[in-house]
């Protein structure tokens, strides 16, 4: 209590006594700090007892004053009287001696007030990048201390100054052989700052930028430096008779400490304040983006970075429960790696293991986002280390196992992950893990020579339903991903030779059942009753399909292409009986919405095959080897197999099985409003399997339908 009088009376007399220099102003507190150490008896005092943080505050408020009445870049002399006297090498002393307690919380406040609030580049000094290093050290040693969130402060300001002049970054990269020395005699650490003689330079032979201001080793003589040094030595004594106790260090392992920024983000990570870990995390970020070299090397090849990422995604995958149901995995809402601050106890929709899923799904979010916006080597790197360390090392052994549960659950944490990424680096890895890195035709005898693409090909005509339709999704939403590898991989490889083709010379008898480039019987498709839910109001106009159409091949025409794709087009519509269709009564499910779907995924998908500079035409027949068997490939064989069996489940004897319904088309008509959530639920309905069998068939045809009709008119637009 006597203290805190004490320093209001002295705020009392400084701010009645005449304003003196900056200069007299800024030496004063300094030599006011000083002689605590050497006259103080008590050393376990918090510091919040002494006139210490009021001293530090009062020089930066002069060394911020200084600089606003000066020229930008010119260094005053409160600012050269600093750096000369290598106070922040003293301050770092304390800091790291915590004397008084709670010493080391007001240095990283000085430290992060100095480099934020000073405009003029303090770090290419060595006066002042080599303590920055050196505190940088005591950061994240230790979890949870009362220190942790002026260290994150410090961090964060150190990183966003290495965003704005990503050189200096080179200062913060330390030479292996002298990482060692951070664990030597606290006396001599103390002594050597004190005379200028750092035995833990981390400088990369460079002390300071060519351009570099005065004040740093070439600093210019002044008045100050004639004074007498006798307080100095009097602090030295001082400080050696302090007990500098070495801090424990941090449980994670530093085999290098060339890149003591990272590793000291990297311990905050895992701090249990979820904005500490955060800021580290955002820290990290920043790092990974710039551009030197020399960074990017020590970063992937000197650091845990990519080890620490990786392990905690495995740890994180791995503590998920052994079943989780399938539609919690993908409805659990969007997850953003900054805001994974969820409450078990207020989620009304909670589930067994629903914290460790967003946990995992956030980390995976991050290290996402991270390749995203590291530089090129960095990221590539980093998605490496979570193919091998992840997806090989991890979530392979669990998606090729036998038990239908583990099956179900790991492929729907596979589907969650593949929608999920948005990194193009981690994209690609991802697509290597699933696919494979082949892009030579494939052959029967060779279909298992990637294991888990051809176990997940085969899942997609699973004995579980379970498991072939989320396995089918998987494949869809990958399909959807913006890689020419995937559907290289998967469909075009066997495409290109060409050997699909059939020659087929036409037949006398077949001349007349062509007539007006018509097929005898066929229905022009604007004349199709079957097309009335077609307003003119909806159709497309040629400007749209001209916007995604490919270019016109004119070595190719198509002959009566129009009548072919007619042909198609009814054979889907018709496929399904009319007194099976139900789609007319409810508005709104036409065949025209399914026209639109298809011509925006069309579109959508041009737009980003324009990236891969595809050939605009097929290779020409003449260069193609007919002769060889044609495969389509095990993707497309396996969903053609089970293609060809809806024909047997439903349509085979469907109007006999109708007929057995009593109110068939009533009870057809409410499944499919109640499918539509246009009608609740209610009793159960008869047949209900066999109803929603031909409601699916029948939009499923339209679909097939719809996308055939779009390709043929985009492909034949001029």
């Amino acid at each position: 209590m006597f203290s805190k009088f004490t320093s209001i009376l002295q705020h009392a007399v400084e701010a009645l006594a005449p304003s003196l220099p900056l200069q007299e102003d800024f030496v004063y507190h300094w030599k006011a700090i000083t002689h605590y150490y050497i006259e103080t008896s008590d050393d376990k005092a918090p510091v919040t007892d002494t006139n210490i943080p009021s001293h530090l505050e009062q020089m930066l408020v002069i060394l911020i004053q200084e600089e606003s009445e000066r020229e930008f870049g010119e260094t005053g002399p409160c600012m050269e009287y600093l750096l000369h006297h290598k106070i922040l090498e003293t301050l770092y002393t304390l800091g790291k001696a915590d004397c008084p307690p709670g010493m080391k919380q007001q240095v990283l406040v000085f430290y992060t007030k100095l480099l934020g609030k000073i405009r003029q580049p303090l770090l290419p000094h060595i006066n002042v990048h080599r303590p920055v290093q050196k505190l940088i050290r005591l950061c994240g040693e230790v979890l949870a201390t009362p220190t942790e969130n002026e260290e994150i402060q410090f961090l964060c300001i150190v990183c966003a100054k290495l965003k704005q002049d990503p050189y200096l970054v080179n200062f913060f990269l330390e030479n292996k052989f002298k990482s060692l020395a951070s664990k030597g005699a606290p006396n001599a650490t103390s002594e050597d700052v004190l005379k200028g003689q750092d035995s833990l330079s981390t400088d990369t032979g460079q002390s300071c930028r060519p351009e570099e201001p005065s004040g740093a080793s070439g600093m210019e003589h002044t008045e100050l430096e004639d004074e007498p040094h006798a307080q100095m030595d009097d602090l030295s004594t001082g400080l050696d008779n302090l007990s500098i106790a070495a801090l424990p260090e941090a449980t994670v392992v530093r085999p290098n400490q060339d890149y003591n920024l990272v590793n000291s983000l990297l311990n905050l990570t895992r701090s249990p304040d979820g904005r500490i870990a955060v800021k580290a995390c955002e820290g990290l970020m920043l790092l990974v983006s710039l551009p030197e070299p020399a960074a990017v090397k020590c970063l992937t090849q000197s650091t845990c970075l990519c080890e620490l990422l990786t392990d905690r995604l495995a740890s994180l995958y791995k503590a998920l429960p052994q079943s989780v149901d399938p539609l919690d995995i993908e409805t659990v809402e969007a997850i953003n790696w900054g805001l994974d601050s969820y409450s078990h106890k207020e989620d009304a929709s909670a589930f067994p293991g629903k914290r460790a899923l967003i946990s995992f799904l956030s980390w995976f979010d991050y290290c996402d986002q991270l390749i995203k916006e590291a530089q090129k080597t960095a990221a590539v790197a980093l998605a490496k280390a979570v193919h091998e360390r992840f997806f090989i090392g991890v979530m392979e052994p669990q998606l090729m196992q036998t038990s239908e549960m583990g099956i179900l659950t790991s492929t729907a944490l596979l589907h969650r992950i593949v929608r999920q990424v948005t990194s193009d680096i981690l994209l690609q890895e991802m697509v290597f893990f699933i696919l494979g890195e082949q892009r030579e035709p494939e052959t029967l005898a060779e279909i298992s020579r990637h294991p888990l693409r051809h176990r997940l090909i085969e899942h997609c005509d699973h004995i579980s339903d379970e498991i072939s339709i989320m396995t089918l999704r998987m494949f869809e939403h990958l399909l959807q991903k913006p890689s020419e590898h995937i559907l290289y991989n998967l469909v075009l490889r066997n495409l290109e030779e060409r050997n699909y083709t059939e020659y087929k010379p036409v037949c006398p008898e077949d001349k007349d059942v062509v007539e007006n480039g018509l097929i005898a019987g066929a229905v022009d498709l604007e004349e199709d009753p079957l097309f009335t839910d077609i307003s003119p109001d909806n159709t497309l106009s040629n400007q749209e399909w001209l916007s995604s159409s490919p270019p016109a091949s004119p070595d190719h025409p198509k002959n009566d292409g129009k009548t072919e794709v007619h042909k198609i087009v009814n054979s889907f519509l018709c496929l399904v009986p009319d007194e099976a269709k139900s789609s007319y009564h409810v508005e709104g499910t036409g065949y025209d919405t399914y026209l639109r779907d298809a011509h925006r995924q069309f579109r959508d998908y041009c737009a980003i095959c324009l990236r891969w500079e595809w050939p605009g035409s097929p290779k020409t027949l003449e260069k193609c080897n007919l002769e060889a068997a044609f495969f389509e490939g095990h993707f497309l064989k396996v969903l053609f197999d089970r293609m060809g069996r809806i024909l047997d489940q439903v349509v085979g004897d469907l109007m006999v099985r109708i007929q057995r319904i009593q109110d068939f088309t009533p009870k057809l008509l409410l499944v499919r409003k109640r499918l539509l959530g246009l009608e609740p639920e209610g009793p159960i309905i008869e047949h209900i399997t066999l109803l929603e069998g031909v409601i699916v068939l029948e939009e499923f045809c339209k679909e097939l339908a719809a996308i055939a009709f779009v390709k043929y008119h985009a492909a034949s637009t001029p």
